[in-house]
């Protein structure tokens, strides 16, 4: 299964994504490469510690040129502002949230290119959020991680 396809499906379960908006805005991590790490565990791939960083790398670029402006562009057009039409608003928003997602899918396609082929049985997911998180940021949310690993689907 493509990253792109897991990533939708795990998305969708049940708190995966009120868990994953907590570790985006709350403990500053990026989304789409803890799901790419949880999604090397659970196709028993092992990204070594310089995959992870490359990985890691990767989407700090796509987070920095594409997906954080759009996001807050969105997030900007989220409440009415005055001397502007609503329905105008919420069209370009809908328009911004679609290139948003749009900039996520070739980030998770990217990652998607890194991974190593399928070498192991798939693993508790745990193990690969951490370092992924680690790669990413100075403090590694452990509970919010846990929380995460708990929801994804096996």
């Amino acid at each position: 299964m493509s990253l792109w396809d897991w990533a939708v499906r795990a998305y969708a379960a049940d708190g995966v994504s009120e868990t994953c908006l907590t570790l985006q805005d709350v403990h500053e991590q990026n989304v789409p490469l803890l799901l790419w790490a949880a999604w090397t565990a659970a196709t028993g791939r092992r990204p070594d510690e310089e995959t992870i960083e490359a990985a890691a790398d990767t989407a700090r670029a796509w987070d920095l040129a594409a997906v954080a402006p759009l996001r807050a562009v969105r997030r900007t057009l989220k409440a009415p502002i005055p001397d502007i039409d609503d329905p105008a608003r919420e069209a370009v928003r809908s328009q911004v949230k679609a290139i948003e997602l749009a900039a996520e899918r070739h980030l998770l396609a990217a990652l998607e290119a890194l991974a190593p082929e399928p070498d192991a049985a798939p693993q508790p997911p745990i193990t690969a959020l951490a370092a992924a998180a680690r790669a990413w940021g100075t403090v590694t949310p452990r509970a919010a991680l846990v929380r995460l690993a708990e929801r994804l689907p096996a």
